[in-house]
């Protein structure tokens, strides 16, 4: 449940007034990037079609500048920016739709281009394809030092991807994966607990420095002692 930023009590659903203290719990863009509310100094180029971006103003909660290209109609977003236009757009999800999330993905067009590393449209380094969140089928591509690409379309497959529980989908799975880790790492201490009973010397004394320094030599080792015990 959403809470208030002021006095933390829960809000409504679809409410942005608290009834305890009546804040307004508006999502502070300004805070997100400095280019969400500035334009760039410097011009940026599109990856496609190699002319320069503009600025495009969605006025969501105030100014909200992204950088368009006019001919593909692709989107860049600064850092922050998507996942905080995702969460103002789209709210009051709380189930996952399974059974919707996999027609999405069925039902794609074909991806218009042939896949391809594209230059940041802010420093032409070649960024890195990434697969965004979980099931979402849409393949982003990101500069970890200035933001997101996103071909045109793109945005209104994410868009329908968080309506059908996309992202509760995504913190599930990851949810899962630390737990999974948490359970490999009990598990591993209580092997190296019984490895330490069998020997006459203790490996805890350097096991634990070991496992976070150099994991794949901790990993080698304890394949051994399995081996030899």
């Amino acid at each position: 449940m959403a809470r208030c930023s002021n006095c933390n009590a829960p809000l409504p659903p679809g409410s942005l007034i608290c009834a305890y203290c009546n804040n307004r719990n508006d999502i502070d863009l300004r805070g997100i990037h400095y280019y969400t509310t500035h334009e760039s100094d410097t011009p940026r180029t599109c990856p496609r079609c190699t002319i320069r971006l503009k600025h495009l103003d969605l006025k969501l909660h105030g100014r909200f500048l992204i950088d368009r290209c006019e001919q593909c109609l692709g989107l860049f977003f600064d850092p922050g920016e998507l996942d905080a236009l995702l969460e103002a757009m789209v709210g009051n999800v709380f189930d996952i739709d399974h059974v919707g999330l996999a027609l999405i993905n069925e039902q794609r067009s074909p991806d218009r281009y042939p896949v391809s590393y594209l230059k940041c449209p802010a420093c032409s380094q070649v960024m890195h394809r990434v697969n965004f969140g979980a099931r979402s089928g849409v393949i982003v591509d990101r500069c970890k030092a200035h933001g997101i690409w996103l071909d045109g379309g793109e945005l209104r497959q994410l868009l329908e991807w968080m309506k059908l529980g996309g992202r509760l989908l995504e913190r599930e799975h990851q949810e899962r994966k630390r737990a999974e880790a948490v359970q490999r790492e009990r598990e591993q201490h209580r092997e190296l607990r019984g490895i330490d009973s069998d020997t006459t010397w203790s490996f805890d004394s350097f096991s634990e420095p070991l496992r976070h320094s150099a994991p794949d030599l901790f990993d080698l080792i304890l394949k051994a002692f399995r081996l030899f015990r």
